[in-house]
């Protein structure tokens, strides 16, 4: 009998392992190619479907500025004619690849489908296709008054055709956007060298590079014994500072889980643990594309873009007594985890020529503006010899004139090395207010920060909202308060982690920590 079963596990085993379809763990993107039975893939539709379970959700955690939803009927002629138009409009701003994404979320919500009934009475839905556009947070219920929302809510009246349809929305956007665009070309982005708003977008810039960065890491297997408590030092940054609540949430998550994610012992060859099951910044996240880091060409600014307004919204963000710690995690994560060499070598080169500990958050933040400024100048000149630069994005010393011209000496002129004069005090209220307050306007009026609070560090005060007292920390809360009481400090769970785990050696400066 033994014999037999054991013949019947090996059958089993043969048959999964010679399986022609295997299963993929997940996608990230809403949008994916479905294969059909004969194993060819059909083009899959850009309009993004939706229904009363999910409408809400992704309308308020899009980062498009705006939203057009088409309400039909699967049963309906004119609706199944009408879907061709539609997703050739919807493939010009949706999804991963798309020409100009980031602007107009596309979807669709079918009526016949007894489950979206009430929601398509809501909008008063009286006839196959109808059309609205509006901002995607006055679609979510709950978001103003029914009368207010329906004013700021309109039918699209015009939008038959796809060329009539996106005859439509460069009316209202004042674009020429063509059906026959494609990416990179016609592009309509706006250098950001004298509009300083532009920056509330790099928030969703802020999540892609989280995320990223810790696909990279996991890619290559960069988590070791040697690494392990650089990557914990930079995760306990991220929780309690980064300006995203999902990735604040993510890291935690992770950070609380660690030893069980990814154990000290795990060899290399075993991979990343259940560590790689994870999404930092949530589902959805990585998305694909870059907002305020798009580059007029494909291989130009995106990720290196992203990360340095990271660590500039990190540095921001901490208290006088976490400069060191800061300026330490940042460090050793450049150094450990980059993968550019070059770049990760003269990263690496400025942390080693700080002598004297960073005792002020002024410290750490300037220090970071200096040496993004070094790797501007130091890219500069290799961009000029060779021709890879971003034309519509030039390398230049930040900020310009035309974002902050009270950041430069008024009373001086430029040095014999055309060297500039600045305003350390203005920069420094500038760099904060950049990358604090109104990095996250964007993310304050989604509501996608935190639940109406703050978090404030000296300057930063307004940037999520609310009215709190100048060193109240406060993050959202996450996995932690599993584990730990919500009025625990960071410093006391710090204390039970050593306590329960002696050869873990990890020194927590982060404090406050509550509503994690």
């Amino acid at each position: 009998m033994y014999s037999i079963l054991m013949l019947l596990a090996l059958l089993l085993l043969s048959f999964e392992a010679s399986s022609p379809l295997p299963v993929s763990a997940g996608s990230r993107s809403i949008l994916r190619a479905i294969g059909n039975s004969k194993g060819e893939q059909r083009q899959h539709d850009f309009g993004v479907d939706l229904n009363v379970t999910n409408f809400d959700a992704v309308l308020k955690e899009t980062p498009a500025t705006y939203a057009i939803v088409e309400f039909f009927a699967h049963w309906c002629p004119a609706c199944r004619n009408y879907k061709p138009h539609y997703e050739k409009v919807a493939r010009l701003f949706n999804g991963a690849d798309a020409v100009h994404p980031g602007l107009i979320l596309m979807a669709r919500v079918d009526c016949a489908s007894k489950i979206n009934t009430n929601l398509c009475d809501r909008f008063s839905v009286n006839h196959y296709p109808m059309l609205f556009w509006g901002p995607p947070s006055k679609f979510v219920s709950g978001s103003g008054e029914p009368k207010q929302e329906k004013s700021d809510i309109r039918p699209i009246d015009d939008g038959r055709t796809a060329d009539r349809l996106l005859n439509w929305i460069n009316k209202q956007l004042g674009s020429s956007y063509k059906l026959e665009d494609e990416k990179y070309e016609n592009e309509h982005l706006q250098s950001n060298v004298s509009d300083p708003g532009q920056i509330a977008r790099a928030v969703y810039d802020v999540e892609e590079a989280t995320s990223t960065a810790f696909d990279i890491i996991l890619e290559h297997k960069m988590i070791k014994s040697e690494t392990r408590a650089a990557f914990i030092k930079f995760l306990q940054l991220m929780v309690a500072h980064h300006p995203s609540r999902r990735c604040r949430k993510g890291s935690a998550d992770i950070l609380v889980n660690f030893d069980d994610l990814h154990p000290s012992d795990l060899s290399s060859a075993n991979g990343n643990g259940s560590l790689g099951n994870f999404q930092i910044c949530g589902k959805g996240v990585p998305r694909g594309y870059w907002m305020f880091c798009r580059g007029s060409k494909n291989d130009t600014r995106g990720f290196s873009c992203g990360l340095w307004v990271l660590l500039h919204s990190l540095s921001v963000r901490i208290e006088d007594g976490e400069s060191q710690m800061a300026f330490a995690a940042t460090c050793d994560y450049i150094t450990n985890f980059f993968v550019c060499e070059e770049c990760r070598q003269h990263f690496q080169e400025m942390c080693s020529s700080v002598s004297t500990p960073f005792n002020k958050t002024r410290d750490f933040v300037l220090w970071l503006w200096t040496t993004h400024n070094k790797v501007n100048e130091r890219l500069m000149k290799e961009e000029a010899n060779v021709g890879t630069g971003d034309p519509k994005f030039p390398k230049t010393i930040w900020p310009p004139k035309q974002l902050c011209p009270a950041c430069y000496q008024s009373h001086k002129k430029n040095d014999k090395n055309g060297q500039v004069e600045w305003d350390h005090d203005e920069v420094f209220k500038f760099v904060v207010s950049y990358y604090g307050k109104m990095l996250v306007s964007l993310y304050k009026s989604k509501e996608v920060v935190g639940d109406g609070k703050i978090h404030r560090q000296g300057a930063v005060g307004e940037d999520l909202g609310g009215g709190a007292s100048a060193n109240a920390l406060v993050v959202p809360l996450g996995a932690a308060l599993a584990i730990a009481v919500a009025s625990c400090a960071f410093g006391a769970l710090a204390c039970f982690w050593r306590s329960q785990q002696k050869n873990r050696k990890y020194k927590h400066q982060l404090h406050s920590l509550k509503n994690i």
